[in-house]
């Protein structure tokens, strides 16, 4: 990451989804039949016996050293397994003290969500301020999408929190290790925004497409789902200077090969809609149950999510490579600009609306 020149990654590396060893010691038990045995054993117990009868009758007292020993093994083993169990019960404690704690901690975030969605459902609206299909004929909001919206919000509120701290970083004299927990955590920022848009576009694909829960003029800039990933290095590249030559055209063939991808999944779209709209044409004059029709839909709109997904495997990687070919404090003004620059969208955005509510 701190390199001053790294290596750029052929396309293919960015391709869309490339998709106790435990032994039984179980002892072989085989009973051997006495009379198996040989004489010599036999002769050998016998003399042992005939020892331990004659010591007894010359008036010795208790075991030999040998049987000491033999009779304080299992003592030792006794003592070994009370203290293992002992281990694995403060464990299980721990485990269960831990497992406690998330349920309560879960709960909490739970009803701190209930709260949040029924002032959601007071206002009639969602957090971004806009109305969609999740307000059906029954006049009721899809819980899992306002509840989306009110994590999204979060998250926005956690990158401007973030976007401050880079800012009074780069203009103190923070220490690289410092510099670097920072561009760490603001690059996981985003992946967690990725997922959090992966589990939403199962609920409701067309909603995340949309892009409604965007502000307007970020849905201006709107490619399936997020921004387009070639824009965004032209966006940052001025503000990453200064430089190394190599630094230059590694970032020069990151975006060109974004283009190409971003050029093969608007490709795929085009024909995915076209599919789409062919399904829903099909006997729009005949009378009866057009349920087949949209079934058959239906079943299409899984590649669409998937569509949505590799734009936003093909939006992170892009961020990785980036910060692969930038130093650390390089990757931090360029998060630093990306931050300022989406948080400039939102401004134009609400400056825009008040300017068209005035007018009115």
């Amino acid at each position: 990451m701190n390199s001053t020149s790294t290596q750029f990654v052929p396309s293919r590396r960015m391709g869309i989804y490339d998709p106790i060893h435990q032994i039984s010691m179980w002892g072989d038990f085989k009973g051997n039949n006495i009379l198996d045995e040989s004489p010599s054993l036999i002769l050998e117990v016998e003399a042992k016996l005939d020892n331990l009868s004659e010591d007894t009758s010359h008036g010795t007292v208790g075991p030999s050293n040998k049987y000491d020993q033999e009779a304080n093994k299992p003592a030792d083993k006794v003592t070994r397994r009370l203290a293992q169990n002992r281990e694995a019960a403060r464990k299980s404690r721990l485990r269960k003290k831990a497992y406690v704690q998330q349920l309560e901690n879960s709960k909490l975030r739970l009803i701190q969500l209930e709260q949040e969605l029924d002032w959601v459902r007071k206002q009639g609206l969602y957090v971004g301020g806009s109305l969609d299909t999740q307000i059906g004929n029954a006049g009721t909001i899809n819980p899992a999408i306002a509840a989306f919206e009110i994590e999204y919000g979060h998250w926005v509120e956690e990158q401007n929190r973030q976007i401050s701290d880079l800012r009074n970083s780069l203009n103190s004299d923070i220490g690289e290790l410092d510099l670097r927990v920072l561009v760490d955590n603001g690059m996981r920022h985003y992946f967690d925004l990725f997922a959090m848009k992966a589990a939403a576009a199962k609920i409701d694909v067309f909603y995340i497409m949309s892009g409604m829960w965007k502000t307007s003029a970020e849905r201006f800039f709107f490619w399936i789902g997020g921004f387009r990933p070639s824009e965004l290095v032209k966006v940052l590249l001025p503000h990453l200077e200064p430089l190394l030559e190599q630094q230059r055209l590694d970032i020069c063939n990151l975006a060109q090969s974004c283009q190409q991808m971003e050029d093969a999944l608007s490709q795929g779209m085009e024909k995915l809609h076209q599919i789409l709209a062919g399904s829903i044409a099909v006997d729009l004059l005949r009378e009866g149950n057009c349920l087949p029709q949209i079934g058959a839909a239906v079943d299409k709109l899984e590649a669409l999510v998937r569509f949505v997904g590799q734009a936003d495997h093909l939006r992170q990687e892009t961020l990785q490579q980036i910060s692969r070919i930038l130093n650390t404090r390089q990757a931090a003004y360029g998060l630093l600009a990306l931050g300022e620059y989406l948080q400039r969208l939102r401004t134009l955005s609400s400056v825009w609306s008040s300017h068209s509510r005035e007018s009115a």
